[in-house]
């Protein structure tokens, strides 16, 4: 049989025998091409401005990828020279030299991670097509299905991967080169060197280990930068030292208590997984930060989700805003404030007429700062409803001062902002909204959700003008509280028009309500005359004094969508490589133990244990071992990501059970995942073992 021959039918037995390995590095290989496949799609990339800092968030990731990819491939060649190690030495013993059999090595190798390179570009190519299905429909743009893909996503993952296995494979043939028989034939019996020689000073790392777990957690929860850091090393210590370790500390505690060391099938378990973790602590303890890593990329990349969304609902309810500050709303002096304020014989409270005002019919009636925008709305834009009005100064800070001693708030006025309930009534009614009613003598509050609760336990009267008012409702429906020119900083009060006669004006607002959304031509447009007429930047920017705003909708949209392809499909594409990874080297080390717990469970057979308690000796001794680097990134990764959603400005997280869906979420992710490895190497081992 030639070289070629023998190096294609090992090729096909390893892929065999490593099935799981392989299925690993086809979906990494997938994974890499696909995103290498948004980096080089101009059609993705021109849809936002934004969209152009994709490439830079996707490369940022895929070094990430290639790094943990080539560690698993590193280590599962590694892996497989030390279990065929006796095979190897058995050619050169049969006549081959050193230099053909690591020959043979390299070409069975190299063939196997050619055939998962072509497979994973083919999957790869329809990942593309979803990742590229999803940005479209992020921007409301129409997706047609086609199979091409940039070439130079291809030539990019060709060149990783080509780097990967030849640095690897000329490692592992420059290694058996060097070997002589007797090396190879006893080689497979290397285990891991222990880093921590003595028990007694195992025993002492574990507990230095968890008091450095504990103080790491409690550092990064301060949230201040030089400790977080430093909680970073703890955490590390934490890891590596409570693996190292853990192989003496469990005996330790089992010989202060025999009962429970001879109690069922403990002692066997126990053995086993001491055996194994004496022997690949420092690999445990890597797989266990890389879990935590991903956690933490899974928890963040639902952060950011969230983050985005509440900003995309809470700056703006209107399809098109403009707001302007009070020092250019009423520019021409003290005539022209009075004029602005409600007058005293408006409507009464609860029972304003005011109608909603229609751009058509009324241009000449706007607010001159809004003149330009309203021209350009009756023109060009088909109009359902639009509003012009004021936001009002409150005498003091009663109220903001209430909210930011109980919640976390970033005040941006030093005052209490106030709008009259005319315009309020017409507001609601304008967006679709149920009626709100103010009875005479009170007020109504309307803040961001997260402050509902705090905000109905608020009773205290206010003044306004030498009006007492006592508390009313409370509502929180979306109503643009998150710009400092929008209605109110994250709450305002409602109150009687007649109480605002004399309040001096904050600012002014232009909301407009469309029949259609606007098109992207129709949302460049706008942008150009804010920029051109008002020397301002549309968008999410926030002006300094005397300036304007303009936001849409459909800008809105753009913007967060652009954002949410920069961030989240990095870290989840990063999260997803880093779990199919650790899960692979986990589940070869275990599968690759079936000869040994074959041998095990037949003496036990013979001495009497019956089929049912194999079973479940067998299953609980799967269950420890891969929960073990699992539970540390759970202690770690929670109180990180519940630290995290509180530096998330205000409103992000609504409550509790907000925070608690997305940890949920998270683990439910990373855990679907991991299962998936765990049954799939049950499984195989149960039936090579027990049948």
């Amino acid at each position: 049989m030639t070289l070629s021959k023998l190096s294609l039918r090992n090729a096909r037995r390893q892929a065999g025998d490593y099935l799981i390995y392989l299925v690993t590095v086809i979906l990494s290989a997938a994974l890499i091409h696909a995103f290498n496949g948004l980096v080089f799609s101009q059609e993705l990339l021109t849809l936002s401005s934004f969209m152009e800092s994709l490439p830079v968030f996707i490369i940022m990731a895929s070094i990430l990828v290639i790094a943990v990819t080539g560690w698993l491939i590193h280590y599962v060649t590694a892996f497989m020279l030390t279990r065929r190690s006796r095979e190897l030495g058995t050619y050169i013993l049969i006549g081959l030299e050193p230099g053909q059999v690591a020959r043979l090595f390299f070409l069975e190798n190299l063939a196997v991670g050619g055939v998962a390179l072509g497979l994973g570009l083919l999957l790869g190519n329809l990942i593309f097509q979803v990742l590229r299905a999803i940005t479209l429909s992020l921007f409301h743009a129409p997706y047609t299905f086609s199979l091409a893909i940039p070439p130079k996503a291809v030539a990019l993952t060709f060149v990783y991967f080509a780097a990967i296995y030849l640095l690897v494979l000329w490692k592992s043939r420059k290694r058996i080169r060097t070997m002589n028989i007797h090396d190879l034939i006893y080689y497979e019996k290397k285990n891991e060197t222990e880093a921590v020689k003595k028990s007694r000073n195992r025993r002492k790392l574990f507990t230095a280990s968890v008091l450095s777990g504990l103080l790491g957690i409690s550092l990064l929860l301060t949230k201040i930068l030089p400790l977080a850091l430093l909680g970073v090393v703890c955490v590390l210590v934490f890891l590596y030292g409570f693996f190292l370790s853990f192989s003496s500390s469990v005996p330790a505690y089992f010989d202060r208590r025999p009962g429970k060391k001879y109690a069922s099938h403990t002692l066997l378990i126990y053995r086993s997984l001491s055996a194994k973790l004496n022997t690949m602590g420092l690999t445990m303890a890597t797989i266990s930060l890389l879990f935590t890593v991903t956690l933490i990329c899974e928890g963040t990349g639902m952060l950011f989700s969230a983050l985005f969304e509440s900003r995309v609902d809470g700056s703006t309810c209107f399809d098109i805003f403009v707001g302007t500050e009070a020092s250019a709303a009423i520019s021409d002096g003290s005539a022209t404030a009075q004029t602005a304020a409600p007058q005293a014989n408006n409507p009464p409270a609860g029972a304003s007429t005011r109608s909603i005002q229609n751009p058509e019919s009324h241009t000449e009636s706007a607010f001159p700062e809004f003149q330009p925008y309203l021209e350009y709305v009756r023109d060009q834009v088909p109009l359902r409803a639009s509003m012009q009005y004021h936001i009002y100064r409150g005498e003091n800070l009663q109220v903001t001062n209430y909210i930011g001693e109980n919640a976390s708030y970033y005040a941006y006025y030093d005052y209490d902002p106030l709008m009259a309930y005319s315009d309020y009534a017409a507001l609601r009614k304008m967006l679709g909204y149920s009626e709100a009613t103010l009875e005479p003598g009170h007020y109504i509050i309307h803040c961001m959700e997260y402050l509902g609760n705090l905000m109905s336990d608020y009773n205290d009267i206010v003044n306004i003008d030498g009006n007492r008012l006592s508390p009313g409702g409370v509502y929180t429906e979306h109503f643009a509280q998150k710009l400092w020119d929008g209605n109110g900083r994250g709450f305002l009060l409602v109150v009687p028009d007649e109480c605002l006669v004399s309040c001096p004006v904050s600012h002014s607002v232009y909301g407009v309500m469309t029949s259609v959304p606007l098109t992207q031509e129709q949302d460049d447009e706008l942008r150009e005359i804010h920029e051109n007429h008002m020397g301002g930047n549309a968008g999410l920017t926030y002006f300094s004094a005397g300036s304007f705003t303009l936001m849409t909708r459909t800008s809105l949209a753009r913007e967060y969508a652009s954002l949410s392809a920069c961030t989240i499909f990095p870290l989840y594409y990063l999260a997803l490589v880093l779990t199919m990874a650790s899960a692979t080297i986990l589940t070869v080390q275990q599968l690759d133990e079936s000869t040994r717990y074959r041998r095990q469970f037949t003496l036990l057979r013979k001495l009497g244990m019956d089929r049912r308690d194999m079973s479940q000796t067998l299953l609980k001794q799967f269950a420890i071992y891969y929960a073990m680097p699992a539970l540390p990134p759970l202690l770690i990764g929670i109180p990180i990501l519940c630290a995290m959603s509180y530096a998330f400005e205000p409103g992000t997280i609504t409550g509790i059970a907000h925070l608690a869906g997305i940890l949920g979420t998270a683990l439910g992710l990373f855990f679907l995942i991991y299962f998936l490895y765990i049954l799939m190497a049950y499984s195989s081992l149960k039936r090579s073992v027990l049948h």
